[in-house]
């Protein structure tokens, strides 16, 4: 059975600086747990209406799915919640591509980039602090997993950009088409805000401006969705280790 404190604790962790002083994020689903049951994250506490799930007894409270309906953030829940510990930041080691996102405020298209990254093999993810918390619970949900496997760091991108050695691309309206440039398998993507792009401060560290081109007659279409353009400038990085 569920006591108040749970509950409390549980609902509180919808806000981010709950999740931060706690140090605490959810999870909910039997596929997205199960991820992360078999990861390095630490797991503090699961709620589920059925034992399926191989982790510590004492950890485990089965419950009512009425009991389930009063803790998820989910129209329809999925058998279970758990509660996770947010992990310390570990520096990125800049050894492939890096994608650094400059402001997205969208779960979704956040959480469909992580799940970008671990599908194209990006290792490392860096963040501007203005960015969406990736321990939201949407962001968790659409990540299906994925954030198992995906470095994460919010960083001052400024500090992070002068200091890299790296070339730093910049995916603009401007710039060389990304179908016919040449891109190395080493270096920094950075991606910008669903509706601003990329901030003007952020524009003056990029070295290299790749734009996506358009093909419809009209033109009228003012950008992409930042996620879909994630997939494209990441597909097209990849593509070129199998053409060499």
């Amino acid at each position: 059975m569920l006591s108040k404190n749970q509950i409390k604790l549980i609902k509180s962790l919808s806000l981010k600086k709950n999740r931060q002083q706690n140090g605490l994020f959810i999870v909910e689903g039997i596929k997205g747990i199960s991820e992360f049951l078999k990861s390095d994250f630490v797991l503090k506490n699961l709620f589920t209406t059925k034992p399926i799930f191989e982790a510590d007894e004492d950890l485990i409270y089965e419950i009512t799915e009425a009991e389930l309906k009063k803790i998820t953030s989910l129209k329809n829940p999925n058998t279970a919640l758990a509660i996770f510990e947010i992990p310390e930041q570990i520096a990125s080691q800049e050894n492939g591509l890096t994608v650094v996102l400059d402001d997205v405020r969208d779960p979704g298209n956040l959480g469909t980039i992580i799940r970008l990254c671990d599908w194209y093999g990006i290792k490392d993810l860096v963040c501007s602090f203005n960015t969406v918390d990736c321990y939201n619970a949407k962001v968790v949900q659409a990540t299906m997993g994925s954030l198992t496997r995906v470095n994460i760091q919010y960083l001052d991108l400024n500090a992070y950009l002068e200091s890299t050695k790296v070339s730093i691309f910049g995916t603009l309206l401007e710039g060389e088409n990304i179908y016919t440039a040449d891109l190395p398998q080493k270096g920094i993507i950075v991606l910008g805000n669903e509706a601003n792009g990329i901030s003007e401060n952020i524009k003056t560290k990029v070295n290299r401006k790749l734009t996506i081109p358009q093909f419809g007659v009209l033109k009228a279409t003012e950008s992409l969705n930042v996620a879909n353009a994630a997939a494209i400038v990441l597909s097209e990085f990849k593509r070129r280790t199998i053409e060499k």
